[in-house]
This record gives C-alpha cells, structure tokens and sequence, in this order.
C-alpha cells in the first residue's frame, strides 16, 4: 500500500481537478445534457451501479447513450449493441464525453481522476481477478492504466494485470502520463468498440 501522504495528495489532487473540471465544463455539460435529451426520450444521465474501493457499490453518473430500456450489463455483453446505442451516444462513446459527469463522483469521493476502470456490478470475473490482485484497495479512476493500453479491446484478465500494475508502479508522474494519453486517445476515438 501506498504511504498516507501520497495517498493524501493523489485524493486532494482529485478534489481539486474534479471541482475545476466540473466548473471550466459546465457550458459543455450542460449543452451535452440537452443534446441527449433531444435526441431521444429519457433523462441526460445514466446511474449506473458500479464497484468501488473495497468492492462498494456506488452509483456513478454518465451521459445516457442508450435508449432507455437497454439492458444493464456491459456492452460487448449485447448481443446487437447497435440496436441500443442513439447517434449522439456512439459519439459520446467514441469521443469519451459520455463519461465528463463522473467529475462528480471524483469530486464526492467515489473515483479518482486516475484507477481502474469501475467495474459494472455485474461483471463478477473482473471484479473476482481484481479483488485477488488487490486492486479493490483503490478508488476506481476516470481514466487508468488499463484504458491507454487498449481500452474496450482488452479480455478482462490483461485489464486486471494492467490494473495490478498500475497499483505496483503508482506516481504522481504517472498519473499524470495517464491523464494527457487519455485526452490524447480521447479525441482520436481509439479502441472504442461500441
């Protein structure tokens, strides 16, 4: 585990980029919020149930992509994940905006700017492998190590180890590597599948 004082900077750290991240992208939540809101009929944000530190399940915000009434599991589990996605959503996805709202949850404590990705309730394999290399220990990030290296593409057994690893190597300086490869990959749209 890491010491307390790392600990503490990396969670001030996010409270400070979650709060300046929510206030800079307010015009563009906003607008995102009316924009999926026209585009189909529903509410601007899902709450989907999710893993946190410790194997909590919290709910953890995010533009809606899906037509309401899509089924609550992961989206390579789809059997015609087209079928369910709106336009607008495939953008979002694509581009990562879907996933600005989770601001939020950085900022009251749920994620972290950078961890792995928060598992569906659901996804008990992931959450199995994760939870036997000790990576329930961290707050699920935004972004993490498991995204920039492959992202939707990854069996979840590689997202696990790319999880245990990013637990053993964890910095300040890597988190911010992190952090500029996902706006990198962000704008791209690589790896995206659905």
């Amino acid at each position: 585990m890491r010491p307390k004082g790392g600990v503490e900077l990396k969670r001030a750290l996010d409270i400070a980029g979650g709060l300046a991240g929510l206030v800079l992208l307010s015009p563009l939540l906003l607008a995102l919020a009316i924009a999926v809101r026209l585009e189909s009929p529903g509410p601007s944000l899902h709450w989907s149930r999710r893993v946190g530190q410790r194997n909590r399940i919290f709910a953890m915000p995010k533009f809606r992509t899906m037509r309401t009434g899509a089924p609550d599991v992961a989206t390579h589990l789809l059997s015609d994940p087209q079928e369910w996605v709106t336009r607008l959503g495939r953008f979002l996805r694509r581009s990562s905006l879907d996933e600005l709202p989770q601001l939020w949850s950085v900022l009251k404590g749920d994620m972290s700017l950078v961890g792995p990705r928060p598992a569906l309730f659901n996804q008990d394999d992931l959450v199995t492998l994760r939870t036997e290399a000790g990576v329930d220990a961290l707050r699920p990030g935004l972004t993490g190590w498991a995204q920039i290296n492959g992202r939707d593409e990854l069996p979840v057994g590689e997202k696990a180890r790319l999880d245990r690893e990013y637990l053993d190597q964890m910095s300040m300086a890597l988190d911010l590597r992190i952090l500029a490869a996902t706006a990198l990959s962000a704008f791209s749209g690589r790896d995206v599948t659905h």
